[in-house]
């Protein structure tokens, strides 16, 4: 059908109270971002509500980008009449005729902004229950879960007619929690754990360490690929490279090899807690499930989270893998995560890490480098960009990134 309009519905936001108004502008705003690509539109933000017109924008394409934007509960395509019954019957029989199959049911559900409509909301559901029932036999009424529910709303400027009501990404619009870091590895976790933050609200920026020659920049671009596949939930991602090639190389050089992964990981969390504080974020995301390797252990997680008081936020710790590899599923980052490209995580990793590192041997290990000034020079050789959500960075065709699964 010819959809006039789309209407949003809000969800959680409505437990905002005075903050209400501040969330509801943020989802505007991310809505805008998600849907610049259909000019035609008109978006307005009512208070409980967010309408969508179309003005000839295909309904579809706009609703597969919709679905994406955190803070959407559910949508509805509508379909806008003059105040007229006979317009309003007849798109309500066109409507159902395209969802009806055989046994299903419905009801009429009416509503009237405007009370001085000819017919009040009794009157309207028993019209169009009866003239429904006459144009398709194949229906049968029902008022308690029906199969379909026509909705009709009566307004001062027509009348609207929808039928289906569409599940909405859920959570809160991207930036309304504050700014966060999110340290991005190649791997399945940490994108699973960047999709979470932003469902939670959180605006993310990217923090990715490299290490060339030892990681290639196929490496690089797999990592750029990953933000690009969770972009569309944010509009875009700001991804930050962060050389990490010579802090590799001293700390194998200078610490015991059960403690490279330890002191390693310190650094990283220090260069990517400095990042937080140039860019004014509040807190640090990473991807890490609780007992999964063994930097992830909670004596692990207390060495190195000791370079910073900084919130450490973690939305896959207590996930096993598998619940972890069904979301990535779903978000289409597993594929990708899976690609046999070494990241600077796996690289220098001794093949018995310490599990449970001594606090005093982990900072007595970390004197034997020099912490500054290697940060300054790591620091000094980030490269920012923005990632987008059409943005690709892999140049294999998918028949060959489908030989390397």
């Amino acid at each position: 059908m010819q959809y006039t309009e789309i209407m949003v519905r809000y969800g959680e936001l409505s437990t905002k109270g005075k903050n209400r108004r501040d969330f509801i502008n943020r989802l505007f705003g991310n809505t805008m971002k998600a849907l610049q690509a259909f000019p035609a539109l008109q978006i307005h933000a009512k208070r409980d509500r967010l309408h969508i017109i179309l003005n000839g924008e295909d309904s579809q394409a706009v609703m597969a980008k919709l679905g994406l934007v955190f803070g959407i509960q559910n949508y509805s395509p509508t379909i806008r009449v003059e105040r007229d019954m006979n317009a309003v019957r007849q798109t309500a029989i066109a409507m159902l005729k395209e969802q009806v199959q055989q046994g299903a049911t419905f009801k009429v559900n009416t509503r009237r902004a405007d009370h001085n409509f000819e017919m009040d909301t009794n009157e309207i559901n028993a019209d169009l229950g009866d003239i429904i029932l006459n144009a398709i036999p194949e229906l049968t009424v029902q008022m308690h879960k029906p199969d379909i529910t026509l909705r009709v709303e009566v307004r001062l400027d027509g009348i609207y007619l929808s039928s289906q009501t569409i599940l909405g990404a859920g959570g809160l619009p991207v930036g309304t929690a504050g700014r966060g870091m999110l340290m991005l590895s190649g791997g399945i976790d940490s994108p699973v754990a960047g999709y979470l933050a932003m469902k939670r609200g959180v605006d993310l920026q990217m923090v990715h360490f490299f290490s060339p020659p030892y990681t290639s920049e196929k490496a690089l671009a797999k990592a750029k690929e990953l933000t690009a596949k969770i972009a569309p939930y944010a509009g875009s991602i700001q991804f930050i490279e962060v050389p990490f090639t010579k802090i590799q190389e001293e700390i194998k050089n200078k610490v015991p090899e059960g403690y490279l992964m330890t002191i390693q990981r310190r650094m990283m969390l220090r260069i990517t807690d400095k990042i937080r504080e140039m860019h004014h974020g509040l807190a640090i995301f990473n991807g890490e499930s609780l007992g999964q390797v063994a930097s992830q252990t909670m004596q692990s997680m207390a060495a190195i989270n000791d370079v910073t008081t900084t919130p450490i936020l973690r939305p896959v710790i207590s996930m096993d893998k598998n619940e972890i590899i069904k979301i990535a599923e779903d978000i289409d980052t597993f594929d990708l995560s899976v690609m046999p490209f070494e990241d600077c995580c796996t690289i220098f990793a001794p093949p018995a890490p310490k599990t449970h590192p001594n606090m005093e041997k982990t900072r007595n290990y970390e004197k034997l480098i020099d912490v500054e000034g290697l940060m300054a020079e790591s620091i000094a050789g980030i490269k920012t960009s923005e990632i987008r959500p059409d943005q690709h960075f892999l140049e294999q065709d998918q028949a060959e990134i489908a030989d390397l699964l």
